[in-house]
């Protein structure tokens, strides 16, 4: 997204949540963004796929310094789960996107509404993964419903203490009861042999993933392989590391972290100059293509 469209998205961000989505017409978003109305309709077909973007580009931000609480923690550490929680839902509030949602939720846009519906569903695959690092791999089909109940625990508990206390809810607080009922859950669940819905049901919920991923595996090895092959022999030994970095992040890592990636990328470009830039840059697009296809497949 070049800069003058990230302008409009932002500034259009600011009027919805002054005047509400419904509220505000396109004519309102040229003035305030100062573009004109050809110059919007370059960018967006629709006051809806302006929406999409606002929610797409705050949600990628979030999602990315959320994965970044990860970086050289125990991934196992029950802490760093609750401030990722925490990190989120307050992001959330600060971009009033709770009240956007609502919104439409209340409006008859079945587009809208569905890419809502994806993002729980998302929400809930990020949650079970993080799930089974907590509680490890021996309790793995009992946490797809444990992240489902944990949502609505959550997502009740918020509501309803915003209710008694007039006010914001104590969001630190909140998502440390939620999180110890969850571990609670977790136990007896797993104690009584209780399942509700199969991990396998993800798989569905995300249709075409596998066949997507075991592709894009063929196409990065080819790639990797083809780099390995044709490097300089003196700098071998930082050159390999650095692809064996982003081949171990992509299909190793739940959330690859892509800023990582693509700091690994420069380096290598760095270092090779000329010799290697047109293998490299059939890896930067493999690269682009496979984070393009996450987010496309959240929408």
């Amino acid at each position: 997204m070049n800069d003058r469209k990230k302008h409009v998205v932002k500034m259009a961000h600011q009027l919805f949540i002054d005047k509400g989505f419904q509220s505000t017409s396109i004519q309102d978003i040229l003035e305030y963004s100062g573009i004109s109305k050809g110059t919007f309709y370059n960018y967006f077909s629709s006051k809806n796929e302006l929406l999409l973007a606002i929610f797409n580009s705050v949600y990628s931000e979030l999602e990315t310094r959320r994965n970044e609480l990860l970086i050289g923690q125990d991934r196992s550490d029950i802490e760093i789960f609750i401030h990722q929680i925490e990190f989120h839902l307050k992001g959330n509030r600060k971009n009033k996107l709770i009240t956007l949602f609502e919104e439409v939720l209340v409006s008859n846009d079945t587009e809208l509404k569905q890419h809502i519906e994806r993002g729980r569903v998302k929400n809930i695959h990020w949650i079970y993964h993080r799930l089974i690092d907590i509680f490890g791999e021996k309790k793995k089909e009992y946490l797809l419903d444990c992240a489902i109940m944990f949502m609505g625990i959550l997502r009740e508990n918020l509501k309803f203490s915003m209710m008694a206390q007039q006010s914001n809810a104590n969001l630190s607080r909140v998502v440390r009861y939620s999180v110890n009922r969850l571990v609670n859950m977790v136990n007896d669940v797993a104690e009584n042999d209780e399942q509700l819905i199969q991990p396998q049901a993800l798989e569905s919920w995300f249709p075409n993933c596998k066949k997507t991923q075991h592709d894009f595996q063929k196409r990065l090895h080819h790639s990797i392989f083809t780099l390995k092959n044709k490097m300089d022999q003196n700098e071998q030994s930082p050159f390999m590391n650095l692809l064996d970095f982003i081949e171990e992040e992509l299909l190793d890592a739940k959330n690859p972290r892509k800023f990582l990636i693509d700091s690994a990328l420069i380096s290598l470009k760095t270092q090779q100059g000329e010799i290697l830039k047109e293998c490299l840059n059939k890896l930067e697009t493999l690269v682009e293509d496979f984070f393009n296809s996450l987010e496309n497949s959240d929408e």
